[in-house]
């Protein structure tokens, strides 16, 4: 069975960095030609307002942030009316609005959640780490 995941802004930062914070097997699944592995446009909105504020450095800026999503194979999502919907519905287990959307796209696209996020686990949605 083919699995199908969305990347948290985080996982797709420490993918370009070989961050040993990644475990083993989820470097596996991120390698996997088989599964697709998707990234919401909402990450590179969330990277590009950290670049603008100063709490992130990133050699390259928000095209540095493309060229890791395009090299690694990540496909990327748009935000659409019907995640948007869902968001309205979520319960306020987390409040950042950039990982409410993350979520909502989860629910709407049936993928599995990679993230290290502990409040991502108290939604009903699939995920691992």
């Amino acid at each position: 069975m083919i699995m199908r995941y969305l990347l948290d802004t985080h996982v797709i930062l420490w993918v370009a960095e070989k961050s040993p914070l990644i475990p083993g097997d989820i470097y596996r699944i991120l390698r996997d030609d088989e599964s697709p592995k998707f990234v919401s446009i909402a990450s590179a909105w969330e990277i590009a307002i950290k670049l603008r504020k100063g709490s992130l450095k990133l050699d390259g800026g928000i095209n540095a942030f493309f060229e890791i999503i395009d090299y690694n194979g990540f496909f990327e999502l748009p935000i659409r009316r019907d995640y948007l919907s869902k968001v309205t519905n979520l319960p306020l287990h987390h409040k950042d609005p950039f990982d409410r959307i993350l979520i909502a796209t989860a629910l709407a696209e049936n993928l599995t959640f990679i993230t290290i996020d502990e409040d991502i686990r108290k939604y009903n949605i699939p995920n691992i780490w």
